[in-house]
């Protein structure tokens, strides 16, 4: 009696790897897809963070009658104190439009925190020093550098796009997302800014009416009836990459080597700092070349809170995601464009609340021009009231200089 056996087959050795290898392929062309739809929802998250911020300030208008302010809070009484010290008994007009933005962004807990005095520390300190039971901070608290200040060190989900890993000290709440205060930095850092000299005051708010041209002006607030270009053709707020510590030159700013009297040399030519050979790293042009960097703590966006230059201020004179310009601190006049994590450009918010994502290809115009200024000459086209040398960025960031914007962008 015959039996009729069956032999079970299987897979060869050279057949397994092959279809490991046709597997490895497939995974290899997979995974930059993947990747790509992960950071186009990033991208649309960012986005929509964006759009919640113009909702916010559409709201506050409706609410006051104006624009959240830029560069407001409490001072001693005196005008005898300096804008870029730190203090604990008052912020001397240190906090920026996000602070007056919380209640309009789900964050009213937050501004109850910030508004009301605070017994609490970062530290848990329950002593007699400031921020505790017998010695509390005051009402819209300290100067937004101050670790122990639990409401700058709070992490705003809306504040933060999700394509920026930036985390931990030696920064404090980041913010991914800035007001534009227009196409001139000149004295953008004074603003408005009334100290008690009587004669430095008009000096300031002189250079500040004729420079200042951005839908934020810092210590004055706007309105919508001064966005005379039309709120769909006005940037309001710029989207910024966060430093992480590293020589990148969109969000750490390096000292121009003459320092403080470079001031005047950017005010001419705000491509100095890029065309001045010893500062940017010419095998990658993205980082500083070592040495002379800012300090630590002033990493672009550290402090959403704070209204100085580098933490939620952008121009619209260099292009998005160019370098940082400053003469020896960012707190001076120094040059902050916009800058992003994503691919090929970065978010603006428009003054109407629509949300553009603007290339780092933009019209740009002459990016060698000097800014506007009060002393400007119709020679330079720099002259206060002049058309926008920087083209349409320029154009963009600019509320009433008549540019028209015949496309789009």
């Amino acid at each position: 009696m015959t039996r009729n056996i069956r032999r079970r087959e299987g897979f060869t050795l050279v057949e397994l790897l092959v279809v490991i290898a046709i597997i490895g392929v497939l995974v290899g062309l997979l995974l930059p897809a993947v990747q790509a739809a992960r950071e186009a929802a990033r991208r649309m998250s960012c986005s929509n963070n964006f759009k919640q911020l113009g909702l916010a300030i559409h709201n506050y208008h409706s609410a006051y009658n104006g624009n959240p302010i830029q560069g407001v809070g409490t001072d001693a009484g005196d005008g005898s104190h300096n804008w870029w010290t730190s203090y604990t008994t008052h912020n001397y007009w240190r906090l920026n439009a996000l602070v007056g933005m919380t209640p309009f962004m789900e964050q009213q807990s937050l501004w109850e925190q910030i508004t009301n005095p605070n017994s609490q520390r970062t530290d848990g300190n329950t002593g007699a020093g400031i921020g505790t039971p017998t010695n509390p901070w005051p009402p819209m608290g300290p100067t937004p550098q101050n670790i122990q200040y639990i409401p700058w060190t709070t992490e705003i989900p809306t504040l933060r796009c999700p394509s920026d890993p930036g985390k931990g000290l030696p920064s404090l709440g980041r913010t991914n997302y800035a007001v534009c205060v227009g196409d001139s930095f000149w004295r953008s850092m004074h603003g408005h800014l009334r100290p008690a000299n009587p004669g430095a005051a008009n000096n300031f708010s002189q250079h500040s009416r004729a420079a200042n041209r951005g839908f934020f002006v810092k210590h004055l607030q706007t309105r919508f009836r001064d966005v005379l270009d039309g709120l769909s053709n006005t940037i309001a707020m710029g989207e910024i990459a966060t430093d992480l510590g590293d020589f990148d030159n969109r969000t750490r700013a390096k000292r121009h080597p003459d320092r403080q009297p470079a001031q005047t040399a950017i005010r001419q030519n705000p491509r100095l700092c890029i065309e001045d050979g010893t500062m940017i790293d010419p095998q990658r042009p993205q980082f500083w070349t070592p040495g002379a960097l800012e300090g630590a703590s002033k990493g672009r966006g550290f402090r959403w809170a704070d209204c100085q230059n580098a933490q939620s201020q952008v121009h619209t004179i260099l292009p998005p995601n160019s370098p940082t310009c400053i003469p020896h601190d960012s707190n001076g006049p120094s040059i902050m464009t916009v800058s992003s994590r994503h691919q090929g450009g970065s978010h603006v918010l428009m003054g109407d609340g629509a949300v553009k994502f603007i290339t780092s290809s933009i019209e740009s115009g002459n990016q060698n021009n000097p800014v506007v200024w009060r002393n400007g000459n119709d020679a330079n086209n720099n002259q206060p009231g002049a058309k926008s040398p920087y083209g349409l960025w320029g154009a963009l960031g600019s509320r009433g200089a008549r540019e028209v914007i015949d496309g789009e962008f």
